[in-house]
């Protein structure tokens, strides 16, 4: 049966996730947890069919390949400066903070100092694609405390690349008791050749890469442009890592910036992401593959406090960081909740640490326990955070010592914020949310001549608006002196734009406790939110499934050339049936 271990282990490898992978999504879970639960069915340690651990290896690694290359190809500079203030500095404290205290607990348990800050570098970063998840599921994506996140975990990812580097030349330090002279030109001769990659990637490859993929692209060829993509990240990757000794990881985060940067990334990314999605499914089998329970048995200790750092030290730390630094409590129970989990970049770091004999083999199953159950709780902890925060207003003490620094510079804004509009006008909106729709709602008005207070949750947006002139509050809507800062009592509508479900009909709420007659304007996104809303007495609702129904219909008659009076009656048709409120 040696012939087929290859197509028997990627059958059942892939058939349990998907099973498995189906049960947890449906009990709210992460699918990852399924894969790695998959990896302990079809791994060594419980009875039946056992995968062939060195070919699963394998295949996993290319799954890290296309795993780093899909983060470089969707790294942004951009989305980084925007949140820099508080996800560097945010991202530095706490990953040192982890790091410090996991490598103390391994040093606690007899581990070597080398093993002890792999497994501290390991549990300090946190899984983006859990992370990502849990924001869409929450509809807190777009929001400025979901930006801070994804901004946070961009800053670590980063940290991991770095350190990816980094772990080849503790090993070979450790291995040859060199003299500080040595050890320096050791470390010189890394750097250099870390800089001679960058350089050669992306100097050189920004310039060849694209015009390669682009001159392939115009074959119209779809399996040659799928095949080039997938080339030019192996090859990238395994040079790295045969030619400069970096981490094959790295190699692939390098190339997927440069085709980020091309003018057929989308179409590489659309590619590229099926086979990163199959290939990263067979690496976190791979690991769960690698659980021994008995080292767990021997050492639970060790696992309950490396649990404890993840779900306890990562989020205080990060929650301290957010609200010392003046963001809301929102944000900062946001970020301390996305960070209590670890998942793909903590395997590859460990794996990269273990081929160099830095660290033990049990702690790969300390890792593997770790992310089971930190990613299980996850969704438990993001449910339970506006239950949390509505227990922490409930404490006026605790609620008044977290928000203080973020309420003396929304204080500081809405002083320097002028009091009248700068310019005449007849008609004056409130626009709460300053993300895609209120910027476009926001020019809208400025073009027809209404005067606008926007109200935002992002001090940062808020900072930029106000040097810019712009008549800004910083805030949550949700509370009555924040509307009355923005000028409620002399507002003639008020426009609402937040993603948040939840937030929308509580802000609806509270504006009409304080005016009852004020016009309501509400984007949503499903049809499912009217009953709350109406409840709420929202004035109108825009829903984004409607009115894509009914742009897709007008689009469609268009083409195929139907009179512009019967698109127009079809139009209030569609509207009309989905029901009052739809109507814009």
């Amino acid at each position: 049966m040696h012939t087929y271990d290859l197509i028997l282990t990627l059958t059942a490898g892939l058939l349990v996730a998907l099973v498995l992978g189906m049960i947890t999504r449906r009990l709210g879970a992460s699918p990852i947890l399924g894969y790695l639960l998959a990896g302990i069915v079809v791994g060594p340690s419980t009875p039946g069919f056992v995968a062939n651990l060195e070919l699963a290896g394998q295949l996993a690694e290319v799954g890290i390949v296309l795993l780093m290359f899909g983060v470089g190809l969707h790294f942004h500079l951009g989305d980084l400066l925007k949140v820099r203030r508080i996800a560097v500095p945010g991202a530095v404290v706490q990953s040192l903070f982890a790091t410090t205290i996991g490598a103390a607990v391994a040093l606690a348990f007899g581990w070597s100092g080398a093993a002890g800050l792999v497994l501290g570098m390991a549990v300090s970063v946190a899984s983006t694609v859990v992370l990502i998840r849990m924001l869409t599921d929450h509809d807190a994506l777009e929001t400025p405390q979901g930006h801070v996140a994804v901004g946070w975990l961009i800053v670590e990812d980063i940290f991991t690349v770095v350190i990816l580097l980094m772990v080849p030349m503790l090993a070979t330090l450790r291995g040859a008791e060199a003299s500080a002279a040595q050890t320096a030109w050791l470390i010189g001769v890394g750097l250099a050749k870390l800089a001679a990659l960058v350089v050669l990637v992306l100097v050189v490859g920004a310039r060849v890469v694209p015009w390669f993929l682009t001159r392939v692209a115009r074959s119209r060829s779809r399996e040659l442009f799928t095949l080039a993509v997938l080339a030019v990240a192996l090859a990238v990757a395994t040079g790295s890592a045969v030619i400069f000794g970096a981490s094959m990881a790295l190699g692939a985060f390098l190339a997927g910036m440069v085709v980020g940067q091309s003018k057929v990334s989308h179409q590489a990314a659309a590619d590229a992401l099926p086979m990163r999605d199959a290939f990263a499914v067979l690496f976190f089998v791979t690991v769960g593959m690698q659980l021994d329970p008995r080292s767990l048995i021997e050492t639970p200790g060790l696992v309950l406090s490396v649990l404890a750092i993840i779900l306890l030290a990562k989020p205080l730390a990060a929650l301290v960081v957010v609200v010392v630094s003046g963001y809301s409590v929102r944000t900062a129970l946001t970020v301390a909740i996305g960070l209590a989990q670890i998942g793909e970049f903590s395997f590859i770091l460990a794996d990269a640490a273990l081929r160099l004999d830095l660290f033990p083999a049990e702690g790969r199953s300390v890792l593997v326990a770790s992310a089971i159950a930190s990613i299980a709780l996850n969704p438990l902890l993001f449910r339970l955070m506006d239950p949390l925060e509505d227990w922490l207003r409930a404490r006026p003490s605790i609620w008044q010592w977290l928000n203080r620094r973020a309420e003396a510079r929304g204080e500081a804004l809405r002083d320097r914020a002028p009091k009248e509009p700068t310019r005449e006008c007849e008609i004056r909106a409130i626009v709460v949310g300053y993300g895609p729709v209120g910027r476009t709602a926001v020019d809208i008005l400025d073009r027809f001549h209404v005067c606008s207070v926007i109200v935002e949750l992002s001090i940062d947006t808020v900072t930029e608006l106000s040097n810019t002139g712009r008549n800004a509050v910083y805030g949550d809507a949700r509370r009555p002196e924040v509307l009355q800062a923005a000028g409620i009592e002399t507002a003639d509508y008020l426009v609402l734009t937040t993603p948040n479900p939840e937030t929308r009909a509580a802000v609806v709420n509270v504006v009409r406790s304080l005016e009852p007659d004020l016009p309501i304007f509400v984007r949503a996104h499903y049809m499912n939110e009217r009953a709350t809303l109406e409840s709420h007495h929202a004035t109108a609702v825009c829903y984004e499934e409607a009115e894509v129904a009914v742009r897709l219909a007008e689009m469609l008659l268009t083409e195929i050339g139907v009179d512009p009076q019967q698109i127009a009656e079809e139009s209030i048709r569609i509207r009309v049936e989905l029901g009052p409120g739809a109507t814009p």
